[in-house]
């Protein structure tokens, strides 16, 4: 009987499993992030009347969001690239979280806004980088069901933000 020591090439080159739960944080994080701005749009009314803001006011708690985001966004890549992208991800998620309980502690509509965009430049780095480390430790075979995944879980964040709003 001649039986190979090693499995054949391809058969077990899946990533370990402490890196799939590492994923799964991952894709929590961003999770987290999209969620986020659907939840803040269907409590702006509460918002608004909890800090006494006007209607300019309260639309630059989402505004802040955004831009940050935005800008971020791309910034994620030059990021992974300097601090290594285990870090840049624990970074993000330790801010968006600090900057969570701020908004949620905020006094004021101005401490809100610059909470909300330091939320928003946060979370925004977890987006891209959660793309990046599926490529990383994924092979190109399963590619196809991870990225599946992660369009499951973008989707889903938007859809259900609001009912989450709502309730809290």
């Amino acid at each position: 009987m001649n039986t190979p020591a090693t499995p054949p090439q391809g058969a077990t080159d899946m990533p370990p499993w402490p890196q799939r739960i590492g994923f799964i944080a991952a894709v929590f994080g961003m999770f987290m992030a999209i969620l986020d701005i659907q939840i803040v749009a269907s409590s702006l009314n509460e918002i608004q009347s909890g800090l006494s803001a006007s209607q300019d006011q309260i639309s630059w708690v989402q505004t802040s969001y955004l831009i940050a985001e935005i800008v971020m966004i791309p910034l994620s890549g030059m990021l992974m690239r300097i601090l290594s992208t285990r870090v840049a991800f624990t970074l993000s998620c330790a801010g968006f979280t600090l900057a969570s309980l701020g908004c949620a502690l905020a006094g004021s509509i101005e401490q809100l806004i610059v909470l909300r965009a330091i939320q928003g430049f946060m979370g925004g780095a977890m987006i891209p980088i959660t793309q990046a480390i599926s490529f990383s430790i994924f092979p190109r075979r399963v590619m196809g069901s991870v990225q599946a995944v992660i369009g499951m879980v973008v989707t889903m964040a938007p859809s259900i933000g609001p009912t989450i709003g709502g309730y809290i």
